[in-house]
């Protein structure tokens, strides 16, 4: 595991947050759920295993929606701002969590390795040449290298297995 440390925090503050090596993937989702969950027109989600995350200070709040495979999406916030800082998807339960990018300090650390669910984009919105972009997701095993796909079929498996 990479020694990389990221952190981050909400818009108040209250919350503060550390996550530790480099995330599974990075996706900038374009889907109308995200769009509704941010008001935005889109939102970058850096996935880790949970383990890799440790709530520093500040108390979150559980919102649960459902996900577009109609599975619950918990939507983790700050219980004083109301700022979404991260989510648990229905594939992975509380074993992966997508980290909100933009409540990283250091935001620009992180670039996406996709696009998805452009088919849902604004008609505004252009992509940056070269970023791979699907209309809706895409095999992960595609894009990813080894390394990375071992550690999301590990999620999956331990998933399956009742994780």
């Amino acid at each position: 595991m990479s020694d990389r440390v990221r952190e981050g925090e909400c818009g108040c503050g209250q919350v503060r947050y550390r996550v530790t090596g480099e995330p599974i993937f990075v996706n900038n989702c374009h889907c109308r759920q995200c769009q509704q969950q941010t008001g935005g027109t889109s939102v970058v989600n850096a996935f880790y295993e949970d383990e890799r995350l440790e709530i520093l200070e500040g108390h979150l709040t559980e919102h649960v929606v459902t996900a577009g495979s109609g599975g619950p999406h918990t939507i983790c916030r700050c219980d004083n701002c109301g700022v979404a800082l991260w989510s648990y998807y229905p594939r992975l339960g509380r074993l992966g969590v997508g980290i909100r990018v933009g409540t990283m300090d250091e935001k620009d650390s992180l670039t996406p390795v996709a696009a998805i669910f452009v088919s849902e984009k604004m008609p505004w919105v252009t992509l940056p040449e070269g970023l791979p972009h699907f209309d809706k997701t895409y095999d992960y095993r595609e894009l990813l290298d080894a390394d990375k796909i071992a550690r999301m079929d590990g999620m999956i498996e331990r998933r399956k297995a009742g994780g």
